[in-house]
């Protein structure tokens, strides 16, 4: 792939990485010999110099390393915009983000010639919001692919051989899969954890991912909860683990992953691909509207594989719990072929991403505003 749009794509020096930062890493390695990565800084002479073999500049939001670099994205997109460079802002997340970040956000979003959301959630939140009319209408929905793919290798580790020996004792290990903050509403799994005790299954619990550092005490509450549980001694955080080696030893012991998202699944989840893709079944509410998830091919997919398997939107424990005991009846493997449907859901992306460039330079020249159809027919898709 080498004809199109040149991108500069922008991420941080971080090790551990976040969902959106892996999602903005890998959008740069599906863009292929047309793209660049460029830290972010302050650093304006050495942005223009990348720049400067551009045609875009790509910011996905919110990422992690990002929370105290308010100044700096503005900087970026616009020192973008004055060399006449298209500016695609990646939006994963809107109301879920504190108002602080969204004002912060605003200038960027403003600067931007097209915005992309991770789901049509995503993209009703921005339109209801008092900066969506002054904003660019070239706006579009993108497909997001799991960040991680489980390896066909499953590696042994010390977290691996922990839960192995806890399965021999006969205890059902339920599982959760990717970062952990406060309006994931993680611990509600413990309730979970609960319910099945309750129903006579010995239950452990282990989160694989990590604390998302903040202005919160999330590691705090979720241990003080375990323990008015009383699951102290069931419940397991692994850390960040970057290896899929050793993430597939890990997800071979977990019997079942378990969600409770505060508005249900949406298809901005990556973490939730990546969890059915293992082959265990996954239990989690659904969301009030089916249309973002059935538009989404993989989970389409896996839900009709029912390796997702969908309670309703404001299910209590008791419910996820019986869900979690009947997907464990009956062990499926996915039909599709992950690595193919991946690709494809890359494609889209790519696609969308380069459709936004084009569009957003004609905008530039013409000084006409895009219709909010635009990219979205493209794709075969509406945001609103």
């Amino acid at each position: 792939m080498t004809e199109g749009p040149r991108h500069l794509v922008m991420v941080s020096d971080a090790l551990a990485t976040c969902g959106v930062e892996a999602f903005s890493r890998l959008t740069a390695e599906r863009l292929g010999p047309r793209s660049a990565t460029y830290v972010l800084g302050l650093d304006r002479t050495g942005l223009k110099r990348a720049l400067h073999e551009a045609d875009s500049l790509i910011l996905n939001f919110p990422i992690v390393a990002w929370k105290k670099k308010l100044l700096e994205p503005v900087v970026a997109a616009l020192t973008a915009r004055m060399m006449g460079k298209a500016v695609v802002v990646v939006l994963h997340e809107w109301t879920d983000l504190d108002w602080k970040r969204r004002l912060a956000l605003s200038p960027v979003c403003l600067l931007a010639t097209a915005i992309l959301f991770s789901a049509p959630e995503v993209a009703a939140q921005f339109a209801a919001s008092p900066m969506a009319p002054a904003a660019t209408r070239g706006r579009g929905v993108i497909p997001i692919p799991p960040n991680v793919i489980p390896a066909a290798r499953a590696a042994r580790s010390t977290i691996a051989e922990a839960l192995r020996a806890q399965r021999r004792m006969g205890r059902l290990i339920l599982g959760q899969f990717g970062s952990i903050y406060p309006k994931k509403h993680s611990a509600r799994v413990l309730d979970v954890a609960v319910r099945l005790i309750e129903a006579g299954r010995d239950v452990a619990v282990v989160f694989v991912g990590s604390f998302i550092k903040g202005q919160d005490t999330i590691e705090a509450d979720l241990h003080r909860r375990a323990e008015e549980l009383g699951l102290r001694d069931r419940v397991m955080v692994t850390g960040y683990i970057d290896d899929t080696e050793t993430l597939s030893g890990i997800f071979a012991e977990i019997d079942a992953f378990a969600y409770a998202f505060p508005d249900g699944l949406t298809e901005r989840r990556a973490s939730v691909l990546t969890a059915a893709l293992s082959g265990k079944p996954v239990i989690v509410n659904a969301p009030r509207s089916r249309e973002g998830l059935d538009r989404h091919p993989l989970f389409a997919a896996l839900i009709a594989d029912r390796l997702i398997r969908l309670a309703p939107t404001d299910a209590d424990p008791v419910a996820l719990a019986h869900l979690v005991l009947d997907s464990l009846a009956v062990r499926r493997r996915p039909r599709l072929q992950p690595e193919a449907a991946i690709a494809d859901l890359w494609g889209s992306i790519v696609s969308v991403i380069d459709a936004a460039v084009a569009d957003g330079r004609t905008a530039q020249r013409s000084s006409v505003i895009l219709p909010d159809v635009v990219l979205e027919r493209r794709q075969g898709a509406d945001t609103d």
